[in-house]
Formats: C-alpha cells, sequence, structure tokens
C-alpha cells in the first residue's frame, strides 16, 4: 500500500496549519537543546534553578532560554517530536517497501562510497550535526525556518529553502554521480 503525494501532501498542509493555528509553528531542533540541557543538569544539578517567580532559570544565558522545558521536558514539542519518530517508524512498517539491507546500505551509497553502513550513518550524523547547528545558529531550525517560515510567508523561509536546494543538487550531483 502507498500513500498518494496528492492525498499525503494536502493532509501534511492541514496538519501543519492546524499546529500554527491551535499552538504554534512547527520546529524541532529546540529538543536538542533541551536534551542537551537536561543530561547537562543530570551532570551538574544547579545548571537548572527554581527562579524567585516560580518559574525555571539557568547560569547559563542559553539554557535560561529553555529552562523551564528543560526542567519539565513533557510538554508540547517533547511529544510533538517523539510523534514524529513514531509517526516515521509506523509509516516505514505500513506503507514501506524497502528492504531491511536497502535500508540499511542503499545501493547508490554503495556504488558511490566503500564505507559500509556504520560510515554511512556516521557521515549522515555528521552532516545532520552540521545542518542542525547552523540552523541554531541563524535562531531557528530546519523545519522551522523552511517549513513553518514558508508556510507563514516569511521572507526567511524562502531564503533558507532557496539556500538549501542551492547547496544540496550541486553537492548530490558531485557525490552521487554513479548510479546504484
Amino acid at each position: 500500500m502507498v500513500l498518494n503525494w496528492k492525498i499525503g501532501g494536502p493532509l501534511l498542509g492541514l496538519v501543519f496549519f492546524l499546529a500554527v493555528l491551535l499552538v504554534k509553528p512547527i520546529g524541532v531542533s529546540t529538543q536538542f537543546v533541551v536534551a542537551d540541557g537536561i543530561l547537562w543538569d543530570r551532570q551538574v544539578p544547579d545548571i537548572i534553578t527554581q527562579a524567585a517567580d516560580g518559574g525555571w532559570t539557568s547560569s547559563n544565558a542559553y539554557l535560561a532560554k529553555y529552562a523551564d522545558e528543560i526542567a519539565n521536558p513533557v510538554n508540547y514539542n517533547f511529544i510533538f517530536v517523539a510523534a514524529m519518530m513514531g509517526g516515521a517508524l509506523l509509516s516505514s512498517l505500513v506503507f514501506g517497501r524497502i528492504s531491511l539491507r536497502e535500508r540499511m546500505l542503499p545501493d547508490l551509497w554503495r556504488a558511490n562510497f566503500s564505507a559500509g553502513w556504520i560510515g554511512r550513518w556516521v557521515i549522515a550524523f555528521f552532516g545532520g550535526m552540521l545542518v542542525l547547528y547552523g540552523a541554531r545558529m541563524a535562531g531557528g531550525c530546519t523545519s522551522g525556518h523552511m517549513m513553518s517560515g514558508m508556510m507563514q510567508t516569511a521572507v526567511s523561509g524562502y531564503i533558507f529553502a532557496f539556500g538549501a536546494f542551492l547547496t544540496a543538487f550541486p553537492t548530490a550531483r558531485v557525490l552521487l554521480k554513479k548510479e546504484g
């Protein structure tokens, strides 16, 4: 069974619209900061402290912005990110037609690189971290800038999307010369 893009696209648009209408624009990378803050707080217990107004704060200026979420991580954002991962897993199990072997080491990767599946995952991890770092330096995240930003007709969303595709297409052409 395959979900047709003519159905999936409008459904995704509806979910985005409802998220913005009912809660706030979609963004994911803040949860990486929250996860870092939780781990940091476990190592240095006083990095997140109770503020005088009853909220939470931090001696670290960056973590102070997210102190409430670090102190109480089970919230809308946490559930949204967990649901995204769970939905992706469920979708791949229900609609996926790609074998486990092909998922671990696609033919296209095998044709262009000698690194096995561990090398592929390491490179993907560091590539993702590089994009995440750049997005956080820009004050947002890839989903926040591109998807939510474009949906709200923010110029920054269109600039980010243009830059992402302007970079992705030539990079793919250079790195993936051979067909799988």
